[in-house]
């Protein structure tokens, strides 16, 4: 049980502690609830973009790295569809330097052209390496573009097309900032050697005086039931052909998650998964194969990915994998197999729990979902599954309707 308490400021930041003193250390980390699913379908990136941005420097500290390091902390950020994460870790005694650093780039950066042109520059070439000078780069902008017709998860953090980022104008970046970057659409947390009473009067201290911004919760057109099966298939200059076949599945609210998730454990989650044995070991179809869930906190998708041994085709590939899903439809999981998926994530969820960082990052992505006490409730609710869900779930996620196909043929 991660026992946190929670607090709000007037101006409506989120403060959630979890003391912890088996560690020196404390993780500060503020979620902004502003991910590329709020962003402009013709400005896409830009959530990405400020992830770079917010290291730039504001005009009362012009080098954050700097004053952070001279504390003894450490910091990084991610973006993903839904959210943007900050995040430092600093010794305890420290612990205001955090506070005042974050604390100054929520109120306002330092915003200048010259700036704003190094960053694009950076995202840029992240978009070029990423999606265009790597194998298999530009498979999940074609799946997602595949996948969904007009929810925002049609496009990757980075963004649709370079131009989208190349052609912003510092007053649409200062929009976005002053749009989303506000103590009332974000969450503080803080993980690890903490005094609450000290944290609440720190927190006071040095938010308490940013202006509340009315943030609006960005209202996002809704994905329509596939009703037909779709395909694409593109050829690449990669070593293996590699199929990939999306289905729509439910949001991270919602229990049937869960049963998604713990099929795709039964499907291939180690050397002993199904499809492992199976599709690899015994018919050697497939060098990789895998299959999991997305994590998107809005309706997300449930992956099958493989690449294919040799010559094999991928009308083969595709038959041998729809077998598999077929099964899980026709056949209940046995009790043994069920409590050996079960007991191995749980595992891993208690492992996870043991890091005062990997918990403040929880603590933040469940805030963001909708309140951050559903850390306690993972366990219960895969333990709660049954072979029975796992089959009926399976009828309704394996349908051909519901399914994109991505064939990523290597050149020959």
């Amino acid at each position: 049980m991660i026992k946190f308490q929670r607090y709000q400021l007037e101006n409506g930041l989120q403060i959630l502690i979890y003391p912890d003193y088996s560690t020196p250390m404390v993780a500060l980390d503020v979620c902004y609830h502003v991910g590329a699913k709020d962003e402009n379908p013709k400005r896409t990136g830009f959530a990405h973009l400020f992830e770079h941005l917010m290291f730039g420097g504001t005009k009362n500290i012009p080098d954050y790295d700097e004053a952070l390091q001279h504390a003894g902390g450490e910091n990084n950020a991610y973006t993903t569809n839904d959210l943007t994460n900050y995040y430092l870790t600093i010794p305890k005694e420290n612990l205001e330097t955090g506070f005042w650093l974050e604390s100054d780039r929520m109120l306002e950066l330092d915003f200048s052209e010259e700036k704003l042109n190094i960053q694009k520059n950076v995202v840029i070439e992240e978009f070029k390496q990423r999606n265009l000078n790597q194998p298999y780069g530009d498979v999940w902008p074609l799946l997602r573009e595949l996948a969904y017709q007009v929810h925002p998860y049609q496009w990757q953090t980075i963004g649709k097309e370079i131009s989208h980022i190349a052609d912003a104008s510092l007053e649409e970046v200062k929009d976005f900032f002053f749009r989303f970057y506000a103590p009332d659409n974000a969450a503080l947390i803080l993980s690890g050697h903490v005094n609450p009473d000290e944290c609440l009067q720190l927190a006071e201290k040095w938010f308490g005086s940013i202006p509340n911004r009315n943030v609006a919760k960005v209202a996002l057109p809704q994905e329509p039931i596939q009703t037909a099966f779709r395909e694409k298939t593109v050829e690449r200059d990669v070593p293996d052909t590699a199929i990939y076949l999306a289905f729509h599945m439910p949001d991270r609210r919602q229990y049937e998650y869960y049963v998604c998730d713990l099929i795709s454990d039964v499907l291939s989650n180690g050397n002993s998964s199904r499809m492992y044995q199976r599709l690899i070991k015994e018919q050697k179809l497939f060098v990789e194969l895998d299959a999991y869930v997305s994590g998107d906190h809005d309706p997300g998708l449930f992956i099958v990915s493989g690449k294919l041994t040799g010559d094999v085709s991928i009308d083969t590939a595709k038959s041998a994998i729809w077998k598999e899903l077929k099964i899980m439809q026709n056949e209940l999981v046995s009790a043994v197999e069920l409590e050996k998926i079960k007991n191995k994530l749980e595992a891993n969820l208690i492992y996870s729990q043991m890091s005062y960082l990997n918990i403040a990052q929880e603590l933040a992505n469940f805030e963001n979902i909708d309140r951050a006490e559903r850390i306690n409730e993972q366990v219960d609710l895969y333990r709660s599954v049954t072979s029975a869900d796992l089959l009926r779930q399976a009828q309704l996620l394996f349908q051909p309707t519901n399914c994109s196909q991505l064939n990523y043929l290597a050149k020959k």
